[in-house]
């Protein structure tokens, strides 16, 4: 592998290229993990930083924790009787059961995913 160098000022400094690389959105889980990466596995995130693939890693993430947060909430709610009937007879009660589903399928989305 050869480097290519142009003189600037009187030095040599090599010509470095990154790669286009397409900006993925990051969503709240994403950002978790950023985080994550950050303070508890910096080789990891220095090494997907440094190779380009982080952003890319990132939004998988993101997509995939939302994938999930869906499926466990929709399985929860059927498995507790949580329906529309209840919503229409006692709303309170609905939104009630509903915050303590979703706050349970997103304990189990970041243990699994996200803090990994």
């Amino acid at each position: 592998m050869t480097i290519q160098y142009h003189k600037s000022g009187g030095y040599y400094l090599p010509n470095l290229v990154l790669e286009d690389t397409e900006v993925q959105p990051v969503g709240k889980y994403g950002r978790m993990r950023k985080r994550y990466l950050k303070e508890y596995r910096p080789v990891l995130y220095t090494n997907l930083l440094t190779t380009g693939k982080l952003g890319l890693h990132l939004a998988e993430i993101d997509e995939t924790c939302e994938e999930h947060m869906e499926l466990l909430t929709r399985q929860m709610a059927e498995q507790e009787g949580v329906t529309e009937a209840l919503k229409a007879a006692n709303q309170m009660e609905w939104v009630r059961r509903m915050n303590s589903i979703r706050n349970r399928a997103e304990e189990i989305v970041l243990h699994e995913l996200v803090y990994c």
